[in-house]
């Protein structure tokens, strides 16, 4: 959080001029850039109406947690109120989204989004964006995971009036939910004092800071339920407006024989498959036609392992890119494609037959196979030459059909512990974003260590998984790869760093001598003990994450030099450029250096390089 402070005392702060520097500071401290201005007038505009409220109430001693970061992500509530509860003497929590909205209206489609005249495309409902955070803290802190009763929402629309804002107390209220506007500013008073005391709140503020995080809903642990019985995750803000924008294109295209393409992009960890795996789930439950399709092998076959376990109907929901050549035109409803910065140009191969051949592109197979193709995609997460899954490219393709294309953004990070600093640390060492390296600076979500030698990395790994931690060792692919191995044998240790080796993981869909399949390297506690590539590695999460930077990108001065020769991956061919080359590389060591959802620890088998490491990272990867 920003600032923390009893609510007699917030308003003090904001009336000598103070609480929003303060906030600027530390915000800036936190995040290492300055608040945008809208954030900055919100805090000097909003934060002193809802302080003024509270002190009207008589709950001057009520703390007010201000910009509260939520548990394993980057999402923050505007506020949340910490008291004691009137009747019951137990703590009690308000969480507050305010808005300076004047007048806003529902979408015509969905009441739980809203348009209003600042912004091109419909937002998610006040309502549902702070019960959303509320089910959130619910989900992920334990203060509050065993007492639900004990946290309320509230939307304070102070500037709004009834006529400008009717529309919008159409979306469904409850607990977590309830909508207050500033025409009717004694109800939001009322409902102070319903739900908390005069008393301090500085107790059950401590309470809700220091509760236990619960861990991560991982994708795949939750995957079956997910998709055959009941929604699993919370989605937030964008994510829900993302989710909500398909079911809507889903409506209108059964309602009038309608087509029209969504987009859902953004960075790793920003929630793109767990949107996806929610829409499938909901689709499944309605019985709307809809099948879940990616470029991945390891990705599939593990969606179909996980979710599917025991149901055929349900594996057959998982299919892959280049699935679709024959497809009958609109033959689904929806077709939801995941990692769609994984699409071919074409989706023909040496075995596709002759009369399958078709030259279309393989963005237009999958637009035509559905009333509402679904694209969900990080462009940055390119690895493989001949990979071309681009806003642009969609986007084309769809005005060449004539069709409309919505796209969303997401923004929020739910992968390395909603760590936004450490995602921009990883852009900038590798000079993905301009700027250069920085030093990194620990932000309380995300670990970052480093190892003098594999064998301390994969000792360190090891202590993690005997405190029930999963965690995976990857590499950059600078070893060549053994991919048969006779029947009985054990895996070759291909991976050789001094004398320290390990094999690469399974190639293929078999087991071997009890080392899983590529496909389930990522997800079976037996992966561990074998290096993962970014092939294996791509899609999924863990833990703790290991990485070894190989040879193929080394620190030379004051920059970084790739070298190709060093690479062993089959897919670069003397025909791919150098420049397509270093690109695929760096965005590579990006994919593996973003699996981990608590912490990740560094290796480089290149003495300068760890000298750089050791500048920017320090910590030492040492047992605990």
């Amino acid at each position: 959080m920003l600032f923390r402070d009893s609510a007699a005392t917030v308003a003090a702060e904001s009336l000598s001029g103070a609480l929003f520097l303060r906030m600027t500071e530390q915000f800036a401290h936190v995040h290492g850039h300055k608040p945008g201005s809208s954030e900055v007038r919100s805090w000097e505009r909003s934060i002193p109406l809802l302080a003024n409220a509270l002190d009207d109430a008589g709950l001057g001693q009520v703390e007010m947690l201000l910009e509260y970061g939520l548990p394993l992500n980057s999402k923050r509530a505007d506020a949340v109120l910490a008291g004691v509860h009137p009747e019951t003497g137990l703590p009690s929590y308000v969480v507050v989204e305010l808005k300076q909205w004047s007048s806003a209206e529902p979408d015509d489609d969905d009441p739980s989004l809203c348009r209003i005249d600042a912004y091109a495309r419909p937002v998610l409902n006040p309502v549902d964006q702070v019960r959303g955070y509320c089910e959130y803290l619910i989900s992920f802190n334990g203060a509050l995971a065993e007492h639900p009763e004990r946290v309320s929402g509230a939307a304070y629309l102070h500037n709004a009036t009834q006529f400008g804002v009717n529309g919008l107390f159409e979306a469904e209220q409850d607990q977590y939910g309830q909508l207050f506007i500033g025409a009717r500013r004694g109800e939001f008073i009322d409902f102070l004092r319903t739900k908390l005391g005069t008393e301090s709140g500085a107790s059950a503020a401590d309470e809700l800071v220091n509760g236990k995080i619960g861990p991560s809903k991982q994708l795949m642990a939750v995957a079956a339920e997910e998709v055959r019985e009941r929604e699993q995750f919370v989605l937030l803000d964008e994510q829900r407006i993302a989710y909500r924008t398909v079911l809507n294109a889903v409506h209108r295209a059964k309602q009038s024989d309608h087509k029209e393409v969504v987009v859902v992009t953004g960075g790793p960890g920003t929630g793109k498959s767990v949107i996806a795996l929610s829409l499938l789930g909901e689709l499944y439950r309605q019985g709307t036609p809809a099948l879940h399709a990616t470029g991945s092998s390891s990705f599939t076959t593990t969606m179909r392992k996980v979710a599917g376990t025991r149901k055929r109907a349900v594996q057959n929901l998982f299919k892959y890119f280049n699935s679709f050549i024959t497809a009958e035109r609109n033959g689904l409803d929806v077709l939801i494609c995941d990692e769609a910065h994984r699409m071919r140009e074409t989706s023909a191969n040496r075995y596709t037959p002759a009369s399958n051949r078709t030259g279309k592109a393989q963005v237009e197979e999958l637009i035509d196979a559905a009333r509402v193709p679904v694209f969900l995609l990080d462009e940055h997460q390119v690895v493989r030459p001949g990979e071309m899954g681009t806003v642009a490219e969609i986007r084309a393709a769809a005005a060449k059909k004539g069709l409309h294309c919505q796209v969303v953004s997401l923004d929020s990070q739910f992968r390395c512990g909603g760590s936004e600093t450490y995602l921009r640390w990883v852009v900038r060492l590798l000079g993905l974003e301009p700027g250069g390296p920085v030093a990194w600076e620990p932000d309380g979500k995300m670990q970052l260590m480093l190892a003098d030698s594999p064998h301390e990395m994969e000792a360190f790994l090891n202590d993690r998984r005997s405190h029930k931690y999963s965690a995976r060792m990857s590499a950059g692919y600078c070893w060549k790869w053994t991919k048969k191995v006779p029947p009985g044998q054990a895996l070759p240790a291909d991976v050789v760093v001094g004398e320290w080796a390990r094999p690469w993981n399974v190639f293929g869909d078999r087991a071997v001598n009890g080392a899983p399949p590529a496909a389930l390297w990522a997800t079976d506690p037996a992966g561990f003990g074998q290096v993962g590539c970014v092939y294996t590695a791509q899609g999924f999460e863990y833990d703790w994450s290991g990485v070894i930077i190989g040879p193929d990108l080394v620190w030379r001065g004051d920059h970084w030099v790739t070298d190709r020769t060093a690479s062993k991956d089959p897919v670069f061919k003397k025909s791919t450029p150098d420049a397509d080359v270093d690109r695929l590389i760096r965005n590579t060591y990006k994919v593996l250096l973003t699996r981990g959802m608590i912490g990740t620890v560094v290796y480089s088998t290149d003495a300068e390089t760890r000298e750089k490491l050791r500048e920017l990272a320090g910590a030492p990867a040492r047992g605990r």
